[in-house]
């Protein structure tokens, strides 16, 4: 009966942890797709946009739990389509494993000239 108790007890340990991995993978591309998102606006100077794009893309990734850890989000003056590039890091305590590193990354493109639509 012990045996049977302590299998249960391992058992539950490990869907626990497995919960715990899937919840921090899932808050990582959110917060990645989220940084993303507040990002490529930013890359427009006209648009009139205080700070960079990486710094939107740090206080955004924070505000959802990660931590930002590579933006390719150049400024540009034109008028074309870009695509910003982020890469985020949350960083769970597993029991039994301690803090992993789970990392999303996600791209957002933003077209200029959509402002002009009516």
């Amino acid at each position: 009966m012990l045996a049977v108790a302590a299998v249960v007890l391992v058992l539950m340990i490990a869907v626990a942890d497995v919960g715990i991995y899937f919840a921090a993978r899932f808050r990582a591309a959110g917060a990645a797709d989220a940084a993303a998102l507040a990002a490529a606006p930013v890359t427009f100077a006209p648009f009139g946009a205080v700070g960079s794009p990486a710094d939107e893309a740090k206080r955004v990734a924070a505000a959802n739990g990660a931590s930002l850890t590579s933006c390719r989000c150049p400024v540009d003056r034109s008028w074309n389509p870009r695509t910003v590039a982020v890469t985020v890091a949350v960083r769970p305590r597993i029991p039994g494993m301690g803090a992993v590193t789970v990392t999303a990354a996600s791209r957002a493109e933003f077209v200029p000239a959509a402002l002009l639509a009516p």
